[in-house]
């Protein structure tokens, strides 16, 4: 998915990954020459961001980090990337994380989420995402751009879930 925006032109100055597991698409954006950054609570995910990124020789920085508390980085980025984060919260931490995206996202900046859609069946797997989830979470201070239908690939039957691609600027 984020390949298809970096081949589009989408991502630009600096990058965060919040929520960025093993740092693929951390990985992705510095070997495009992006200054990228990952966040990701989990110290063992950190750590092998960090192995593959040293094992492919890319330079990029990756901290075992709370997406809750963005805005204690005390630093700013043009372009924000969510893989599978979002939709994890509960409506009080979801509020939270957009108040703490919005302290690190520069004024023009984007925010690019993929999350679990509401268009999914079943009742496995995370919480379900409507568009007007996102389009309430991002209500002020954001343009929701566009969301899209996407889908997470899995190594479950079938191989993929249903998502949402929401592009969305900071004002």
């Amino acid at each position: 998915m984020f390949l298809g925006l970096a081949e589009a032109g989408l991502l630009r100055g600096t990058v965060l990954d919040a929520g960025c597991g093993t740092g693929e698409h951390v990985l992705l954006a510095a070997k495009l020459g992006f200054q990228a950054t990952g966040v990701d609570a989990a110290p063992t995910a950190i750590a092998a961001a960090e192995r593959k990124a040293e094992e492919r020789g890319l330079g990029a920085r990756f901290l075992v980090w709370d997406a809750l508390r963005l805005d204690e980085l005390g630093e700013h980025f043009d372009t924000v990337l969510d893989s599978g984060l979002f939709h994890v919260f509960d409506d009080e931490s979801r509020a939270k994380y957009v108040e703490a995206l919005g302290a690190v996202v520069e004024p023009g900046g984007r925010f690019f989420l993929c999350c679990f859609s509401d268009r999914q069946p079943g009742d496995w797997g995370p919480r379900r995402v409507s568009e007007g989830d996102i389009r309430h979470s991002f209500g002020h201070g954001w343009e929701v751009e566009s969301i899209q239908g996407a889908r997470f690939v899995t190594n479950l039957d079938p191989p993929f879930a249903e998502a949402w691609l929401a592009t969305i600027t900071r004002h």
